[in-house]
């Protein structure tokens, strides 16, 4: 089957297999290998990308689903070599170490700052309770994220 989609920005159309996930299309079709493949059941996060403003956890999503959608996976979040402020804040916070689960987490921040601009630390929590990481102990990551907020012009995830 022919799919077509905005990936980071970019107009892609490639022929797939029916059963193809989008997680697999990203990184095995398109090279996007930041999303990270972890639990397969969307329970990690790992896997998370933006499609159509909304944090999704591309292994449960055949590509067939996204035929026609705009989807931003981390390596859309920079642009032009600038990092994205949730990218520096986790960055100068500390929040990223073995990197497994930082992919996930930026988009689902960026999501969350996309819906809220400033939001509590309860907030943030829900936000990005769908990504596990099992190195920060979320503290860092947190934080990160609202630092990020701050930085950011309101409305601007």
């Amino acid at each position: 089957m022919k799919v077509r989609m905005r990936v980071n920005g970019n107009q892609v159309e490639r022929d797939v297999p029916a059963d193809r996930l989008l997680v697999d299309f990203l990184r095995e079709d398109l090279g996007l290998t930041g999303t990270k493949v972890g639990c397969g059941e969307g329970e990690c996060g790992a896997c998370t990308v933006i499609m159509n403003g909304k944090s999704v956890t591309s292994c449960l999503i055949p590509v067939a689903k996204a035929d026609g959608a705009e989807i931003l996976t981390v390596e859309g979040l920079a642009v032009d070599e600038q990092l994205h402020p949730l990218q520096q804040a986790f960055l100068e916070e500390g929040a990223v170490q073995c990197g497994y689960c930082t992919a996930g987490m930026l988009l689902s921040a960026k999501a969350l700052l996309e819906e809220n601009p400033r939001p509590t630390v309860a907030e943030v929590k829900k936000g990005i309770s769908g990504n596990l990481c099992r190195c920060t102990g979320y503290t860092k990551i947190i934080r990160a994220v609202q630092v990020a907020a701050e930085r950011m012009p309101k409305g601007r995830g």
